[in-house]
């Protein structure tokens, strides 16, 4: 079936034509392309039309196209049903969903690019570099666009600390040690690049144990005249590789991450890039000059798939074809097959295209700041990808068949739910139950994490993810950047709660979606686009495929109900092992615009009155309480789009009328931890007008924060909010040395201290 070809390099022929169909599968394991049956006919098939067996390089690249973290084969089908807007609703979207980035218009004369990514494969093999080469990759994304990164978001899904070592499956590594090296690989890369790491989270399940999920995002600004498509232009159009070197590092990169691991994923380590990101300092330099000049006709990172994707795809997107020269391509090492150099995901390297006439001044400037540069191919008209080494054709493949893929609509079935007791039970002890709340990893202070992070970096970061009084910092729900010379600010923000979207996953979802617009309103910030991280199980399983349409559908009708544009996004599938699959985990980003950055909203009491904006309901689905007490409940809280809009845009109109001191969303944990995390702050306690039961204490009902507002004008607030027909009511004041909800009360440095060391404690 393998034939070497007589050159003089490593090239083989491919016998797909007399190979009978269980041959087929041999063939696709035995190469490491992670095709199936029906596929690999597909291009036995193509190749019967051609006359001729491929070789060794075009099965590889078709491998790399075909995947699923590069051709969304899985999902694409929902997502242009439910998800994927009319995007002309929205006059301010520049760009959505088909470049590698979404760009929006920030202002007159800026726009804003964002992203979000998984590197989750990566990361649960080895958690420093993967993590580092996913901050690596989503600044690519977002530079390819022509913008300049200003921001990096970073969600972070673990299992448990507490997890014993006896209790690792074989070939698992234990949380402790993937959250570290996680984080420090973050920290790493994003600080020495000089980008602020601003927004986040970090998540613990038990169903994370077997495949972490590290989510990694990006967002930038740039002039609006000066972006930059992610293709080709002109015919004619030279191909100029910048960057790093190529090398065998990240060859099977997406067919590693589209498939399940198992105990001989950690032989995969060869798939993990290798960083670079004092290489990748200068290489954003260069590349925006060389945008500011306006001397490239289109850029694109690579990525996925390497050289075999980006220059199919730049290509394929401008309907023409390409010619490329592998012997160009700068090598770390001797001795490579062009199919390795072809797909290698080595990292730091960018694709431009440039008219010929301006090839020597690009090439000038990447000289200037020390940035590798070479062409290695032109673009084609005749819609055919064509590659030489040494003088020899390798490959040649029609654009639509290599771009065009495959793509399913796949069965799903709802997954079973257990009968369960509907009645809530009532704490026996509910300052037990609030110390156990407010020390939980997934409440508790990230400060271990946030502090290994510069998000100053730049000064532009004016409402940070720690926010109070210096050693009594509490977290905000968005960070605020102020990128360009105006008063004009970008909020940013993360959300998702993987317990309520394994509860049940249509309306956790729209729950993340409904606190990803609390944060965002939270900071005075007036919700404007969004984009996605959806982390699956295996689609080819009905119930995991279920999970992901029961998500998509939710946040399709949330934006398109609520009225703002997902404009990118990414899908991961795959995250799951013989042991367990990972909870649902759409994670959202989400980005508000901020008029005046001299009236944003921090999250921390000062002295004044303590209102509870919106409705408090007996809802426990996939909540803390539910957690703590050790009950299970799908009641998961509801939301509406309706609903949500008219309370942000009344809140909106109330932070211009009233001077607010402070605002927190309400989420994990309920009222009674949202009023603690802000009495953190500046080490202020709480006292309430009337006896708080566990209902108004720990539900976690949706579309509701807790307001401050100086004593004089509280009624009058709450009566603005009244007078539209909303809910709202003064709960408390906030004063002293004690957090007293009536039903039980402590001192706010008792739950302070909890709440600081419980997640650290687990920590070297």
């Amino acid at each position: 079936m393998f034939k070497k070809v007589a050159v003089p390099f490593e090239l083989y022929e491919i016998d797909i034509l007399n190979a009978r169909d269980e041959e087929l599968i041999e063939i696709s394991e035995k190469m490491g392309l992670g095709l199936n049956f029906h596929e690999m006919k597909l291009i036995r098939e193509y190749f019967k039309g051609k006359g001729r067996n491929p070789y060794d390089i075009e099965l590889q690249s078709l491998a790399q196209a075909w995947s699923e973290h590069c051709c969304y084969k899985s999902s694409k089908f929902f997502l242009k049903k439910f998800l994927i807007d009319d995007y002309s609703r929205y006059p301010y979207v520049i760009s959505a969903i088909k470049e590698d980035a979404g760009v929006v218009e920030f202002d007159d004369e800026y726009a804003y690019v964002v992203k979000i990514e998984s590197h989750n494969h990566p990361s649960a093999i080895e958690p420093y570099g993967g993590a580092a080469t996913g901050i690596g990759g989503i600044i690519r994304d977002v530079l390819c666009m022509g913008a300049k990164p200003i921001a990096l978001i970073d969600p972070l899904f673990f299992a448990d600390l507490t997890t014993s070592y006896e209790a690792l499956p074989k070939g698992t590594r234990h949380p402790n040690y993937l959250l570290t090296g996680v984080v420090a690989g973050i920290r790493d890369y994003g600080n020495r690049v000089g980008i602020p790491t601003v927004s986040g989270c970090v998540f613990f399940d038990e169903s994370y144990l077997t495949n972490c999920i590290v989510n990694v995002g990006c967002v930038g600004i740039v002039k609006k005249e000066k972006v930059v498509p992610s293709r080709a232009k002109n015919v004619g159009d030279l191909f100029v590789l910048v960057g790093g070197k190529t090398g065998r590092d990240g060859i099977h990169g997406v067919t590693f991450a589209s498939a399940e691991l198992s105990e001989k994923s950690e032989e995969e380590r060869s798939a993990v890039q290798l960083g670079n990101p004092i290489m990748k300092e200068p290489l954003i330099h260069a590349c925006l000059e060389v945008v500011d000049k306006g001397l490239i006709t289109g850029m694109k990172d690579l990525g996925g798939g390497g050289l075999s994707c980006v220059v199919g795809e730049m290509a394929f997107s401008a309907e023409f074809g390409a010619e490329i020269h592998l012997d160009k391509v700068p090598l770390k090492e001797e001795g490579m097959a062009p199919w390795e150099i072809w797909i290698s995901e080595s990292q730091e390297r960018m694709m431009l295209t440039v008219k010929p006439e301006k090839v020597d001044e690009v090439l000038y400037i990447f000289q200037k700041w020390d940035i590798p540069a070479t062409v290695i191919g032109k673009t084609t008209e005749d819609k055919v990808l064509r590659i030489y080494y040494k003088g020899y054709k390798v490959y040649e493949l029609d654009i639509e068949f290599i771009v065009g893929a495959v793509e399913y609509c796949r069965n799903y079935v709802e997954k079973p739910k257990r009968a369960l007791e509907q009645e809530i039970p009532k704490p026996r002890d509910y300052k037990e139950v609030f110390m156990k709340m407010i020390s939980h990893p997934n409440v508790a202070s990230k400060e271990w994490v946030i502090r290994q992070y510069d998000h100053e970096v730049k000064a532009s970061t004016i409402l940070r993810p720690l926010q109070g009084k210096i050693n009594y910092e509490t977290h905000g729900d968005a960070a605020v950047i102020k990128p360009t010379l105006s008063q004009r600010g970008i909020a940013i923000t993360t959300a998702v709660n993987p317990w309520l979207t394994k509860a049940d996953p249509y309306w956790g979802t729209a729950s993340a979606f409904d606190e990803m617009v609390r944060n965002l309103v939270a900071v005075n910030s007036r919700p404007h686009s969004f984009v996605d991280c959806l982390n699956f199980g295996n689609p080819e399983k009905p119930e995991r495929m279920w999970e992901f349409v029961e998500s998509v559908r939710a946040l399709g009708w949330m934006a398109k109900e609520f009225g703002i544009p997902c404009v990118s996004g990414n899908v991961s599938f795959y995250n799951e092992t013989k042991f367990s699959a990972i909870p649902p985990t759409p994670t959202l980003l989400g980005v508000g615009i901020v008029e005046d950055v001299a009236f944003v909203n921090d999250s921390f009491f000062k002295g004044g009155a303590v209102i509870l904006v919106g409705e408090t309901k007996e809802e426990f689905g996939g909540s803390l309480y539910s957690k703590i007490l050790g009950f299970e409940n799908y009641d998961v809280p509801k939301t509406s789009p309706e609903r949500l809009k008219t309370y942000s845009e009344a809140l909106l109109e109330a932070f211009k009328k009233f001077n607010v001191n402070a605002c927190h969303d309400v989420s994990e944990g309920g009222v009674a931890i949202a009023v603690a995390e802000m009495c953190f702050g500046i080490d202020v306690g709480f006292r309430a007008t009337k006896r708080l039961d566990f209902v108004d204490l720990f539900s976690e009902s949706n579309t509701r924060w807790i307001v401050e507002i100086k004593d004089s004008r509280a009624e009058d607030f709450v009566d603005f909010l009244r007078g539209k027909g909303l809910k709202a009511e003064i709960i408390g004041f906030s004063e002293g040395e004690k957090i007293d909800f009536k039903s039980f009360a402590c001192d706010v440095a008792e739950a302070e201290k909890a709440w600081r060391t419980g997640m650290s404690r687990f920590l070297v």
